[in-house]
C-alpha cells in the first residue's frame, strides 16, 4: 500500500473493510495476497464460491463508503490506513493491527511515545488519584497517556493528562457516539487538544463485543501499560494480558488485599509486572520504541512473505484439503497447522482466508483457528461476541 492514498484507494480500503466476514486478520491476509484492496474486492466472490459459500459477503458500496468518508470530514475527522505514512508504527506491529482508524484530533499524537493508563470503573477514590496524579507526572515526564475513556481510572488518567498536555482516548464505539454520556465534554476536549481514535464506524453505539477491540488499540499505541485498580475478574486484567501478549511493559499499582478491586492489580505484581507508586517507577523501566520501527505495507510480493509464487495460489485444492482435514473444533495455533501441513506458509494462510470468507474456519486471539462449529451467520455469530478475525 503506498505512503499516500488517493481518494478511490481509500474508498476501496473502507469497502474491505466494512465487507462481513473481513476481521484484521482477514484483511492482512488479503492484502498480502493481492495487493491491493480493489484486487481483493475483485477476488471476493470467487474466493467464496471456491469454499461452499452460498452467497458473496456484502461489501459496501463506493457510494457508501464516500458518504461514510464525507461524514467523517463533516465532523473534523478523518481516516489514517494501516500501511501509510501516517499510521503508528508501534499499533502496526500488532497481529491483528487494525486496517483502518478513524481519528478525531491530531493524528501526530498517536506516534509519540505514550504509556497506557487503565483500571477500574467503579474506582476507589485513592485509586482515581492515583491515575490522575501518575498521569499528570507522565504527561509532565514527555509522554502521551493512552486510556479508553471510561469512568473510573480511565477518565482520571485523561483529566490528569490534560493538566500538562495532551491525551489520546480509544474509545469502542463511533466518534460521534460519546460513551459514557457523562464523559461526552471530556471527549470534545480530548479531541480538541489531543486526538481520539476509534476502527468503529459512525453511529455505532458501543456494545461489550466492542470493548476487546478497543483495548487493543489501548496496549498497541503504547509502549506501557499501568493497572492502576483491577479485580481478578475484568476488563482491566484483559488489557494487561495483551500487553502481555503484545511484549509491552506491564506496571501495577499494589493495594489492600482487603479491596477486591486490588486483586487483580496486586496478582500481576505476583506474576512479575513492575510495582509502580510514582512516575518514577514508571520511567524507570519503560521501553524506548525499537530503533528500527517503520510502517507496515502490503505490497510487498508473495514470494518474499511466504514462499509461493502466484501462480501456486490457483491450485490450493489439495492444501485446503489437508487444511481442513487437520482442523477441528478446538483452536490450533496457525503456525502448528502451517508445519503439519507441510505446505507453505502462504499456501496455508491463503486458504484459511477463503475458508474464513466461506464462514467454514474462524479466527481466534492467539492466532488460532477452529472449524467453524455451525454454519455461518451473522446473527448467531454477534449473539454470541464473536469478533471477527
Amino acid at each position: 500500500m503506498s505512503a499516500t492514498l488517493d481518494g478511490q484507494t481509500l474508498e476501496d480500503t473502507l469497502r474491505l473493510v466494512r465487507t462481513e466476514r473481513v476481521g484484521p486478520r482477514t484483511f492482512g491476509r488479503l492484502m498480502r495476497q493481492f495487493g491491493t484492496a480493489e484486487a481483493a474486492l475483485d477476488a471476493l466472490p470467487g474466493l467464496l464460491r471456491r469454499n461452499g459459500g452460498d452467497a458473496p459477503p456484502a461489501i459496501a458500496t463506493r457510494d457508501a463508503a464516500r458518504r461514510e468518508i464525507e461524514r467523517l470530514h463533516r465532523i473534523g475527522g478523518r481516516f489514517v490506513v494501516l500501511g501509510s505514512a501516517d499510521y503508528p508504527a508501534l499499533l502496526a506491529q500488532l497481529p491483528d493491527a487494525p486496517p483502518l482508524l478513524a481519528v478525531l484530533g491530531d493524528p501526530a499524537l498517536l506516534a509519540r511515545r505514550s504509556v497506557a493508563i487503565v483500571g477500574a470503573r467503579n474506582a476507589s477514590s485513592a485509586g482515581l488519584r492515583m491515575a490522575e496524579s501518575l498521569a499528570a507526572e507522565l504527561g509532565g515526564a514527555g509522554l502521551v497517556i493512552v486510556s479508553g475513556l471510561a469512568r473510573g481510572i480511565d477518565g482520571a488518567a485523561h483529566r490528569g493528562a490534560l493538566h500538562v498536555g495532551p491525551t489520546v482516548a480509544a474509545i469502542a464505539g463511533g466518534l460521534d457516539c460519546p460513551y459514557p454520556p457523562e464523559h461526552t465534554d471530556l471527549q470534545a476536549r480530548i479531541g480538541e487538544t489531543g486526538c481520539v481514535v476509534t476502527e468503529a464506524p459512525l453511529g455505532t453505539a458501543p456494545q461489550s463485543r466492542h470493548f476487546p477491540r478497543r483495548n487493543r488499540i489501548i496496549v498497541g499505541l503504547s509502549l506501557g501499560c499501568v493497572v492502576v485498580e483491577a479485580s481478578i475478574q475484568s476488563g482491566s486484567m484483559i488489557t494487561a494480558n495483551l500487553a502481555l501478549d503484545y511484549g509491552r511493559a506491564l506496571f501495577a499499582v499494589p493495594g489492600s488485599p482487603l479491596d477486591p478491586r486490588a486483586r487483580g492489580t496486586n496478582k500481576l505484581i505476583r506474576d512479575g509486572a513492575h510495582l509502580t507508586e510514582n512516575a518514577e517507577d514508571v520511567l524507570r523501566d519503560l521501553p524506548e520504541p525499537p530503533p528500527d520501527l517503520g510502517p507496515t505495507g502490503f505490497a510487498e510480493p508473495p514470494a518474499t512473505w511466504g514462499g509461493d509464487a502466484p501462480e501456486a495460489w490457483h491450485e490450493l485444492d489439495g492444501v485446503r484439503d489437508r487444511v481442513l482435514g487437520l482442523l477441528g473444533y478446538t483452536p490450533t495455533p496457525v503456525d502448528d497447522l502451517v508445519r503439519r501441513c507441510q505446505f507453505s506458509t502462504s499456501a496455508v494462510l491463503a486458504v484459511l482466508t477463503e475458508l474464513e470468507l466461506g464462514g467454514r474456519v474462524e479466527s481466534h486471539p492467539g492466532n488460532r483457528v477452529s472449524l467453524l462449529a455451525v454454519p455461518f451467520s451473522a446473527d448467531i455469530r454477534q449473539a454470541a461476541g464473536t469478533l471477527p478475525a
